[in-house]
């Protein structure tokens, strides 16, 4: 049994990889955040990120591996929505925007190739 979870935890290692870096990021950031914002938004922001995460741990260490990542998927479509107001409230600069775009995106690609491998690996 360990061998199995630890087979899952190399297939989407990279795709656990980006969320976590991204949190590790997104906790500070989140604490720059005007008083106004910070604990609607901010707070919202960060259980969406940790959502995420939660969901591609499951689909590591679960026999269900549809459902989780296609949670993680719509969070990261979330917080996509969430960066774009609290940039446009002016609670991230274009920079940390820019740096939080990406990251979603690369997060987004590398569960996409997770699914894709793991959908051609039951396939075939």
């Amino acid at each position: 049994m360990t061998e199995i979870a630890s087979d899952r935890a190399r297939e989407t290692g990279l795709a656990l990889d980006c969320p976590y870096r991204f949190i590790l990021w997104l906790v500070p950031a989140v604490n720059r955040f005007p008083r106004a914002h910070k604990f609607l938004l901010g707070d919202r922001i960060q259980s969406t990120a940790m959502d995420v995460l939660e969901a591609l741990i499951e689909a590591t260490y679960t026999r269900r591996r549809d459902a989780p990542p296609a949670h993680a998927n719509l969070g990261i479509e979330k917080l996509r929505f969430l960066f774009r107001l609290a940039y446009g409230l002016r609670c991230l600069d274009s920079r940390r925007y820019e740096y939080a775009a990406r990251s979603l995106d690369e997060t987004g690609h590398r569960i996409g190739a997770w699914r894709k491998a793991h959908q051609s690996h039951e396939g075939g």
